[in-house]
Order: C-alpha cells, then structure tokens, then sequence
C-alpha cells in the first residue's frame, strides 16, 4: 500500500498547470509516483499482430487501414487461426508476455467474433496474456468476450472531445466511451490511450489525458502514441510533435493514472533512445516488442534489448494492476 490516492475527478487547468511546471520539475514528479507504484527499472513487453488488414468503414484520419484513403496498403481478409498461433508462439520465444490483435473493422459481426474467440483460447493456451482491438463492441460481444477469456480490450480515445471532430467523422466520441463502458462493466481490462501530434493544441492533449483520468475506472493500460505520418492520409503532412513535449505527455499520463501502464506504441521508430530513456523516466513501463505495429515499423527486437540493457532495465511479466488500485480510495487530494 502506498499514499498515492486515486482521482477521478481532474480539471483541464488542472492539467494544463502541470503541463506547464518546468521540465525538470514535472518529471521528478512523475518519476516519484512510479517508483512509489512499480518498479522502475522494469518494463513490460506486449507483441501485436494485425488478424485482419484494411478496407476499415471508418475515416481515421492517421489510418492507412481506411477504405477512404489513398495508402496503397492492400486489403487482407482474417488471418487462419494457424498462422496466429504461429505468431504468438515466435513473440512469446522473445520474450513477450501478451499478444494483441487488431483487425480492422468498424465492428465485428457476430460470426466474426467468434473466429477471434478462437484465437484468444487458442493464445491463451500458450500461457500468454490476451488483447484484442476489434473497434467498437456491443454489451452482449464484450460479455461474450469475458466468458471466453479475453484478458485486455484496446479502444483508444485518440484526442480530446474539442479536437477529435478534426480526426474522425465516422464514429463520435461518444461512441467511443460507450464501448469502454461495454468492456469495464463485462470486467475485462481496459487498454486506452490516445495520438499525440496530430495538429492538436496542448489543451487537447490535456484534454484527452482527462477523460481517460475521469473515467470510473482507469484504464489498466494506457498506450501513448506518436502520430506516424503516413503517405496517403490525411495527416501524412502533420507537423512533426516536439519530442519533449511527447515526454511531458508521458509524465501527465504516469501522474493522473498511477496505477496504470503506460505504454509506449505507434512512434517509436522515429524516437531516439535517448527520447526513449526519457519516456521511461517519466513513467512509461510498457512498449509494444517486435517489427510491426499493424501496419507501421516498430524497432526491432534486438535493438529494443540492447536499449533495456544499456538502461539497465529488465522485462516482465504484467500483473494485474486492478487489485491493486481498487484498494485506493477516490479522493478531491492531489495525487503525490
């Protein structure tokens, strides 16, 4: 037990102050709540595999997977169940210990889901940790999905309310919350987080670090990514997010969500290590392992070791963080 207390209950000036501490100042801060909350010298490593590639309904405006833009990727219909467990198998030689797919779809059918619930069971068997990102989900599939087992659902919010009508048009921010709702009250885990350099102001990065802070339950994970520009899209010509602000972002993310893990995802192909080493400084525990994400590079696995053991940093296992946290009680005080 520590004296962390849990808040649900953030302001955006709130937030927006501790943007705007100095530097040295706000990581220290973060920095203090994760060694109060995890060990800082370990990271956990998650594997994603894409089950279904492309033709997606939706207008994302960062997604070279939608139907309405000009990326060249080419459509691939779901991945045979063989093939999945392959992967899974050669990520968990690596060291990963969860797998995550992703297939892109507005929604899945009902015949769909049940082809992804074989591949849960099937990853489950190797003693691996499951995740799945299928878009938005009904009451009766999220409950489906905990009796099969599903360990983790990854939905991001992306940006804030205010901004994210300049992202996506085909689905609404709403909707978004309300497939969280679905998945917290079927009680599986909640993975979600949200794109950072996508034109937004730091308001809105505010602002999307408080909805998942104010939401009942935070998210057990939280991934944080860097907008990857790709050709095609409609944010393909994004002004470039300054690294230092990403690392605020990370350390915002660390202080309003202290039980969480804080995953470094889509980007970090184009970070440094020293960008990195900064990251997990300011209170990231968790990154994505392996060459792809979906559709995007991700460094390779062996330079993602190498980094580790230069920080002296060592892997794990995830634990569930929800026991811990739900021993916290909500409180107006200010976390640490």
């Amino acid at each position: 037990m520590t004296d962390t207390i849990l808040r649900h209950d953030w302001s955006l000036d709130e937030i927006e102050a501790l943007f705007d501490l100095p530097f040295n100042d706000l990581l220290f801060r973060a920095q203090g709540i994760h060694r109060a909350n995890f060990d800082p010298n370990r990271v956990q490593m998650s594997s994603l595999l894409s089950i279904k590639t492309g033709a997606c309904a939706e207008d994302c405006g960062y997604c070279s997977q939608s139907s309405k833009h000009a990326s060249g990727l080419e459509a691939e219909k779901l991945m045979p169940l063989e093939e999945v467990v392959q992967a899974a198998e050669a990520a968990k030689e690596k060291g990963a210990g969860r797998f995550c797919m992703g297939a892109a779809w507005r929604n899945p059918t009902d015949r769909n889901l049940e082809r992804v619930i074989e591949m849960v069971e099937a990853v489950h068997g190797l003693g691996m940790e499951t995740c799945l990102t299928l878009g938005m989900l009904t009451e009766a599939q999220a409950e489906r999905l905990r009796l099969a087992g599903l360990d983790y659902y990854n939905h991001n919010l992306d940006t804030s309310p205010a901004f994210y009508g300049n992202v996506i048009t085909t689905r609404t921010f709403d909707d978004r919350l309300e497939t969280l709702a679905h998945v917290r009250d079927a009680g599986i885990n909640v993975c979600s987080g949200g794109i950072l350099g996508m034109g937004e102001s730091r308001r809105d990065r505010a602002g999307m670090l408080r909805e998942l802070a104010n939401l009942p339950r935070h998210p057990e994970s939280v991934p944080i990514n860097r907008l990857v520009r790709i050709e095609g899209t409609p944010l393909a010509e994004a002004d470039v997010l300054d690294p230092l602000e990403f690392v605020r972002a990370i350390a915002l993310a660390r202080i309003l969500m202290p039980f969480s893990y804080v995953r470094l995802s889509a980007g970090r192909a184009g970070m440094s290590d020293e960008m990195q080493a900064l990251c997990f400084l300011a209170g990231a525990n968790s990154i994505f392992y392996g060459e792809r994400l979906l559709t995007t590079d991700n460094p390779e696995a062996d330079r993602d070791l190498a980094l580790l053991e230069r920080l002296g940093m060592k892997t794990e296992q995830v634990v569930d963080t929800e026991v811990k946290a739900a021993k916290i009680p909500c409180s107006r005080a200010q976390a640490l």
